[in-house]
């Protein structure tokens, strides 16, 4: 699994989500997207990118997205 390509998708993800005016919505949409259309092994290996790296290189919005919802996310 290509990391650089997750860590691209999820912060162009999180770019949409941005744009929402309710914030907390906002993640909980972005980390809704992440569960619904990303594949199992993908989230995992995405997961594992943030434990080793504490979210080396993305987006705010997708850190706080993934650390409020890592439990629904590791399903």
């Amino acid at each position: 699994m290509n990391i650089e390509h997750l860590v691209k998708m999820a912060n162009q993800i999180g770019s949409f989500f941005s744009t929402m005016p309710d914030r907390d919505q906002a993640i909980a949409d972005l980390a809704s997207h992440l569960k619904r259309f990303w594949e199992p092994r993908m989230r995992k290996a995405f997961l594992e990118h943030i434990e080793k790296t504490q979210g080396e290189g993305l987006d705010p919005i997708v850190l706080e997205a993934v650390n409020r919802h890592v439990q629904q996310l590791a399903v």
